[in-house]
């Protein structure tokens, strides 16, 4: 029998990063999928990043994931989203070369020194005495493993729907994970189901682009890794266009067709990610809604139209497609459909990511209900890195809310109900302006060191970076100048004046006041430009915000370093509401700030949960404290 320390199931995004975070923390690791070949595959939008995805990225990124390395060295199109907008909200988006991303992601995995490929479908778990103790796939081998990371994506007991038309698949000419729902349902876990769906692909030769308005890439493409490989690659446009009255009369005449308004498909999509039917019922106010043309590859002709997921039948399809402006004579090559799956409520797992009634077994990505790549890929970092410490025996790693998205993002999964699938936005963190894009590394990196993710040359990079950053904000404090007409003349254009003497950095907190101006007229002393403008300034110009979220960050953590006893039957607590009771019994936080951000527990049932754990810890005075996980 093969013997792995951690076996991931499943190659898509999650996948990739949790089989590449225990290599990277030395551990033997199986990955198991059910097509090689589609190793970090791209089964629906060919793009990386967004708004609050792009932050995921680089967080990912700042830890040593991998997500942002091959964004970057495979992009058809950089370019920067709500540039006009503050840096909290700001995000980097990619659109991907989606063949040459899977085919990059499986030649790094088959370097990695202790990672195994193998194709297989999983068909159980093996469990002995309580805990995960290895695998056994659909043709009777048996693999032991101390820990085992299932991703399975939209694999378990998948059925893609396209009109009243139904076929078992994971996704579209791959085979679905059939007998371990059944499992894992036998075990006593819920698995209820959700949906989601992915629009028609288009030959790129049939479209009239010429009537289409053109989405540009950058001049000057950012990119996503903190690390110093950028390749700069000729961009491709994007294109939009826009659904019409035409296209409006065959939905609402066809929505019987739809196996989502017909009742077949009873399971909840994304509700930020909805399909055009979904769309122009919901916002029937609206005359047109905007798609985009995304190009697929620089290999292909294929062509993803943005915004238009639906399950329709094909001949409909057919016509909403060419009902669009430049698509009249657009040849469909793939149909849309709707795929449903089962999936976990991640109110099963704790925040490592571990299942709370089975040792040793860890879950990440859509299956755990979430929406995208990038939150599949930073739920498989986190479960990878806690595989490998729970294998090692080593104390957990937890990112708080306030360290990252990341943090956020499995802190709602894990502490609430959610009934849909989940996507990040910067919206859902009330520490956004201390979790930017661009400081992701100041904040991750080294921790990312301490857990031994972080290897030496990308270390020397953020010792490079922070050393140049205090040097520079050094300069911007110690440097004075006085009024002069150089001044006068480079701050007329934005209605300021200079009226006696100020250091660079308090000219620079004025918010008309840019960066650049302080480079051109006061340089630093230096052969080359000052690298990182962006993060000084922004520094800068948002500290007392920044100081007041830094405050908030720790009232917060008072009540997240209040551990909950696992013993407290809540049923028993008179005095909490009764939705209180119900959902702490079936969530079970593990801290007083987890529970605090659950839905239905209200500050009352706080203020008795903190009587409750001042009157044992009176009872226990002088007992020994559990010991506080790794965190950030």
């Amino acid at each position: 029998m093969l013997d792995f320390d951690v076996v991931v199931i499943g190659g898509g995004h999650a996948g990739v990063e949790a089989a590449n975070a225990a290599s990277r923390l030395g551990l033997s690791t199986l990955m198991l999928a059910v097509n090689l070949d589609t190793i970090g595959a791209m089964p629906c939008n060919p793009a990386v990043g967004g708004p609050g995805k792009s932050h995921l990225v680089k967080e990912i990124d700042a830890l040593g994931g991998v997500m942002g390395i091959a964004a970057d060295a495979t992009y058809l199109q950089m370019r920067v989203l709500n540039s006009s907008r503050g840096p909290a909200v700001q995000s980097l988006r990619a659109q991907s070369d989606k063949r040459e991303y899977s085919v990059w992601m499986k030649n790094y995995m088959e370097s990695l020194p202790n990672v195994t490929l193998r194709q297989g479908m999983v068909k159980s778990l093996i469990v002995e005495n309580g805990k995960i103790a290895g695998v056994e796939l659909a043709f009777g081998d048996r693999i032991k493993a101390k820990a085992v990371v299932l991703c399975a994506g939209t694999f378990l007991e998948g059925t893609i729907w396209i009109g009243k038309e139904t076929t078992p698949a994971g996704r579209a000419g791959e085979f679905p994970a059939v007998g371990l729902s059944s499992m894992l349902k036998s075990m006593g876990f819920r698995m209820p189901r959700l949906k989601t769906g992915t629009p028609p692909r288009l030959d790129g030769r049939t479209i009239n682009y010429a009537e289409l308005p053109v989405v540009p890439g950058d001049d000057s493409p950012q990119f996503f890794s903190f690390l110093d490989n950028r390749p700069v690659l000729p961009q491709i446009p994007c294109h939009q266009t826009r659904t019409t009255e035409r296209t409006h009369e065959l939905i609402n005449a066809n929505l019987h067709e739809s196996p989502m308004y017909s009742g077949l498909i009873d399971a909840k999509g994304p509700r930020y990610c909805p399909s055009i039917e979904d769309k122009i019922v919901r916002f029937a106010d609206k005359d047109s809604h905007s798609l985009f043309l995304e190009p697929e590859g620089r290999s292909t002709y294929e062509v993803y139209l943005q915004g238009c997921s639906t399950s329709l039948p094909v001949h409909i399809q057919h016509e909403i497609v060419h009902s669009l402006p430049g698509l009249e004579n657009a040849v469909m090559v793939r149909p849309a459909y709707a795929v449903e799956y089962d999936y976990l409520p991640a109110v099963q797992f704790n925040h490592t990511l571990m299942m709370k009634e089975l040792p040793g077994f860890f879950a990440a990505g859509q299956m755990l209900g979430t929406s995208g790549y990038e939150e599949a890929a930073a739920q498989g970092l986190v479960a990878g890195i806690n595989a490998a410490r729970y294998v090692q025996n080593q104390e957990e790693f937890v990112l708080s809310r306030s360290s990252s998205y990341t943090g956020t993002l499995i802190d709602d999964l894990v502490s609430k109900e959610i009934g849909e699938p989940y996507r990040m936005m910067t919206s859902r963190s009330e520490y956004r302006l201390l979790l930017r894009q661009d400081n992701a590394d100041q904040r991750l990196t080294p921790l990312g060191r301490e857990l031994g993710m972080v290897d030496d040359h990308r270390w020397e990079l953020f010792e490079r970076k922070q050393n140049g950053m205090r040097i520079e904000r050094k300069r911007l404090k110690e440097t004075r100048v006085h009024p002069s007409p150089e001044w006068d003349a480079a701050l007329a254009p934005l209605d300021e004046k200079l009226k006696q003497a100020m250091t660079l950095e308090e000219i620079l907190r004025r918010p008309k006041v840019p960066y650049t101006l302080i480079e051109q007229l006061v340089p630093a002393d230096s052969e080359t430009p000052f690298e990182w403008p962006l993060e000084v300034e922004t520094d800068v110009k948002y500290e007392g915000y920044i100081a007041r979220q830094k405050h908030q960050v720790e009232q917060a953590e008072k009540l997240d370093g209040v551990k909950m006893p696992a013993d407290i039957d809540y049923m028993a607590v008179e005095n909490l509401s009764k939705e209180a009771r119900e959902k702490l019994s079936r969530i079970r936080p593990e801290t007083l700030g987890q529970a605090s951000r659950m839905g239905g527990v209200s500050p009352a049932d706080i203020s008795v949960l903190l009587i409750i754990l001042e009157a044992r810890r009176r009872s226990r005075r002088g007992g020994k404290h559990n010991a506080t996980p790794l965190q950030a």
